[in-house]
C-alpha cells in the first residue's frame, strides 16, 4: 500500500522558516498530484499548497502566496513545503496527501492517500 511520511516539523519563532518533507512509498509517485494541508487545534483540515505530477503547476492558499514554496523530486518520491516568514496563525499539524490525478486539487476528500502529519508550532 502507499504510505506517506512527513518530516521537518518543529518549533519556530514568528518570522522564521521551516522546510517540510513528505516521502511517498511505491512506484507510482510520479503519477500523483500532491498537496499539503494544515489542521489547527479545534479546526477542520484546510488546504495550504498543491503541485501537479510534473511540478509544472502549483497553487497556494492566498495567505501564504509569496512566502511558501512547494516542490517535488520525482526521482526521490518526495514532495517539499518550504515555509518562510511564518506567523503564529500557521501553527498546526501539517499533512501531506496524494491523489491519483495529474492536476492539483484544494479539497481534502479528493486525495486518496494521507500521511500522519507533522506538528508545526510558531511561537511569538
Amino acid at each position: 500500500q502507499v504510505q506517506l511520511v512527513e518530516s521537518g516539523g518543529g518549533l519556530v519563532q514568528a518570522g522564521g522558516s521551516l522546510r517540510l518533507s513528505c516521502a511517498v512509498s511505491g512506484r507510482a509517485f510520479s503519477g500523483y498530484a500532491m498537496g499539503w494541508f494544515r489542521q489547527a487545534p479545534g479546526k477542520e483540515r484546510a488546504f495550504v499548497a498543491a503541485i501537479s505530477t510534473s511540478g509544472g503547476s502549483t497553487y497556494f492558499l492566498d495567505s501564504v502566496k509569496g512566502r511558501f514554496t512547494i516542490s517535488r523530486e520525482n526521482a526521490k518520491n518526495t514532495v517539499y513545503l518550504q515555509m518562510n516568514s511564518l506567523k503564529t496563525e500557521k501553527t498546526g499539524v501539517y499533512y501531506c496527501a496524494a491523489r491519483k490525478e495529474q492536476l492539483i486539487n484544494v479539497v481534502p476528500i479528493e486525495y486518496e492517500y494521507w500521511g500522519q502529519g507533522t506538528q508545526v508550532t510558531v511561537s511569538s
